[in-house]
């Protein structure tokens, strides 16, 4: 393993213990000492990969956001190589979205936690990678839009955030109070909303 590939290994470790333990008790309440013993690295080896705490957390955000980002983007991607509908690829994403938060819990709830928050050194990089996810999904009703797939009426900017939202927040509702029920279930359940088949009419 390269140096590149060691200190993109060791980053990995330290967001993974970050944002568990900042889950758990809080950003001010986690020290660099407690990130460092869960990561399994020296206290130095935090200081070596980030400036401060509040650089480490800013850069869990880029990197765990880019995650869902790249997620949302690729099931887009494959919907459109095989021919499908722009609904079908908003379908797909909400799937997408919900695989990621089901594998990355703790980040979910902490990233959706810190948007509530006004008052952080973070927020305007918060603001940035929210965007950045938001955007994804804003292309696709574009263009559905475009294609006459989808009605002008629709309030693209609103809406891509209502769906990226209503994803987050049924996925920590399902995690934290709805175990029971598989994914397949949930995304199930958010495909019906998506394509507007809650009212009990068959158009």
């Amino acid at each position: 393993m390269d140096s590149s590939s060691r200190r993109r290994a060791t980053r990995a470790k330290l967001y993974e213990a970050a944002v568990t333990l900042i889950a758990e008790q809080g950003f001010s309440a986690t020290t660099v000492d407690e990130i460092a013993e869960r990561a399994g690295v020296a206290k130095g080896t935090v200081y070596y990969n980030f400036k401060s705490k509040t650089e480490l957390f800013e850069e869990l955000l880029r990197f765990g956001v880019g995650l869902l980002t790249a997620s949302l983007q690729e099931a887009a991607d494959r919907t459109a190589e095989r021919g499908g509908t722009k609904v079908e690829a908003l379908d797909a994403m909400i799937r997408a979205g919900l695989v990621f938060i089901d594998r990355y819990p703790a980040f979910t709830q902490l990233y959706v936690a810190e948007l509530w928050r006004t008052n952080r050194a973070w927020q305007s990089t918060l603001l940035v990678v929210r965007q950045q996810a938001v955007a994804v999904v804003e292309t696709v009703l574009r263009e559905g839009v475009e294609a006459g797939e989808l009605s002008e009426e629709v309030d693209i900017p609103l809406t891509a955030a209502a769906l990226v939202g209503m994803v987050l927040v049924a996925a920590l509702d399902w995690q934290a109070f709805q175990r029971e029920r598989s994914l397949d279930d949930v995304h199930g359940a958010l495909s019906l909303l998506l394509h507007g088949r809650v009212s009990g009419r068959r158009d």
